[in-house]
């Protein structure tokens, strides 16, 4: 089956936040429409981030975003993280992430990144087992502060 992945529209915003909402924590709170439609905008404004859409049969099937993030180090060149990566349950293992990811490293590529980087939770035994079945492989800590739990200076 034909798998087109592209920049997601406003069209497909509903979709996408469908399967975003896949990956939000218990208990948190969703976006309303019109606040999701001012981010996306706000978002895919510049050329540092984008978000894509994965279509089949006219359906968004699939989602990820990247983002393009500058610095000095590394000769000027840009880093890149995937984020918000999500497929629809009835189509996890058939490809489609495979091919986003893949997509995602072309991406990278052809804008001489020096290296893409993702996060998955530590429970996610199966996104590292498929992360790593595509060549990522685990570098350095990542590491997380709840910016409201803390008083600015790292102590909560």
């Amino acid at each position: 089956m034909h798998l087109l992945i592209r920049s997601a529209t406003r069209a497909d915003l509903p979709q996408v936040l469908a399967l975003c909402r896949m990956l939000d924590l218990p208990g948190e709170p969703g976006l309303s429409e019109p606040q999701a439609l001012a981010r996306f905008e706000a978002l895919t404004a510049g050329d540092r981030h984008r978000v894509y859409a994965a279509e089949q049969q006219g359906q968004v099937v699939g989602t990820f975003a990247l983002t393009f993030v500058g610095g000095l180090a590394h000769s000027g060149r840009d880093s890149c993280i995937v984020e918000d990566v999500v497929v629809t349950p009835a189509l996890r293992g058939t490809g489609v992430g495979r091919k986003m990811m893949a997509f995602a490293m072309r991406e990278c590529a052809a804008r001489r990144c020096y290296k893409l980087v993702l996060s998955s939770h530590l429970q996610r035994d199966k996104a590292h087992r498929f992360y790593e079945g595509l060549g990522f492989r685990k570098h350095g800590f990542s590491f997380l502060i709840d910016p409201e739990a803390s008083d600015g200076a790292g102590q909560p």
